[in-house]
């Protein structure tokens, strides 16, 4: 009996693998909604054109003011323009501290119970996902400014765009350069982006062939980075990335310039919202010189990258509005149709799962 099992597994083995062509490739199929909804009349009774915000409308919010004042922008430019057929845009912001427990639930309202038409957001990889549950299930468009998890996009929702580059883009060229220097050590946060980032950034440094002489992670906030630089110090690292938020990655930085660590120092894409000038980064998208002077001009500081994406969010939005007319389903035909398109941030290009594929190099902050 043993022989006969033995055999039968070793001609199974040893048979030729079939690689079947799978029946259905979303990578490759466009997107298109063919579901209820696209030949409702538009109400008569609408008085101005509601546009949904899932983020905080502070302008001083550590992590969220930029992308409000961004969006904001876009909007009063649409409305110096005439708005929709004389009918102003406005951004209804709804946001919680604790987003997927109070946040969630605002945002649920401000759907079924207010007359918006599209939303924007949310402000991290995190609150897009949750955003994401929701539109899915009240087949209503969502324009992404600043996430960049590929599971935004991993349950194919066709309403969903995403205006920055996803992880599996950002990732590549940060992995070649720590495979230039190696050996490397990863700092990295716990935080939902950082940890989607780093799953993203092992698997392209497979591809490179390399791998750290230390991964460390750590909390958001921690009191103490110097202890994660001495780590680093004790470690035979020649280089290290740092992956977390603009604040946290600054503070770690500059521990470990502080502990003395001589090696090259990388950071991961939410350094586009830190102020560190000479660390190099994978930079998602540009900031167009003409609205850096708009923004400058408005509200007297320059733009990150992220109030330059969630301007075109805003932007795209007003444009699909004023050519589909008040109607979700084709609201969302004509955000598909208006690629590409020539945003603050850069070329918005959607490929067939609504991401923004533009090409990422590794880049220091203006």
């Amino acid at each position: 009996m043993r022989f006969l099992l033995a055999l039968g597994l070793a001609l199974a083995l040893s048979a030729p693998v079939l690689c079947q062509k799978p029946y259905f490739d979303p990578n490759h199929r466009p997107r298109d909604f063919e579901g209820p909804g696209l030949d409702d009349p538009e109400p008569a009774d609408v008085r101005e054109v509601l546009i949904g915000y899932f983020g905080p409308d502070d302008p001083a919010h550590p992590l969220g003011g930029m992308l409000w004042r961004g969006a904001a922008l876009a909007i009063e430019e649409a409305n110096a323009r005439g708005g929709y057929r004389g009918l102003a845009f406005r951004l209804a912001p709804v946001w919680d501290e604790n987003p997927w427990s109070g946040g969630a639930g605002k945002l649920a309202r401000l759907v079924y119970t207010e007359r918006v038409w599209a939303i924007i957001g949310g402000i991290d990889g995190d609150t897009t996902h949750l955003a994401e549950q929701i539109v899915a299930k009240a087949l209503l468009p969502l324009v992404n400014p600043a996430g960049t998890d590929r599971g935004i996009h991993g349950a194919n929702v066709p309403w969903v765009f995403s205006c920055l580059p996803p992880d599996q883009q950002l990732a590549p060229p940060l992995a070649r350069a720590l495979g230039q220097h190696a050996p490397f050590a990863i700092l990295s946060a716990t935080d939902h982006d950082s940890r989607a980032f780093v799953t993203e950034l092992k698997i392209a440094l497979g591809r490179e062939r390399a791998s750290p002489v230390l991964h460390v992670e750590f909390e958001p906030g921690a009191r103490q980075p110097g202890e994660l630089a001495d780590r680093l110090t004790a470690s035979n690292a020649r280089a290290a990335v740092v992956l977390a938020g603009p604040r946290d990655s600054e503070r770690v930085i500059e521990a470990i310039r502080a502990r003395g660590f001589t090696g090259d120092i990388f950071g991961g894409p939410k350094l586009a919202a830190a102020q560190l000038r000479n660390v190099p980064f994978p930079r998602a998208g540009e900031i167009r010189a003409e609205f850096r002077a708009r923004f400058l001009k408005r509200y007297g500081v320059a733009p990150d990258l992220y109030a330059a994406s969630s301007y075109d969010a805003a932007a795209l939005l007003t444009a699909a509005i004023r050519r589909a007319g008040l109607n979700r389903s084709r609201i969302r035909d004509a955000i598909q149709a208006l690629s590409p398109y020539e945003g603050a941030s850069g070329r918005i290009e959607w490929d067939p799962l609504g991401r923004n594929l533009r090409p990422v190099e590794l880049t220091f902050r203006p």
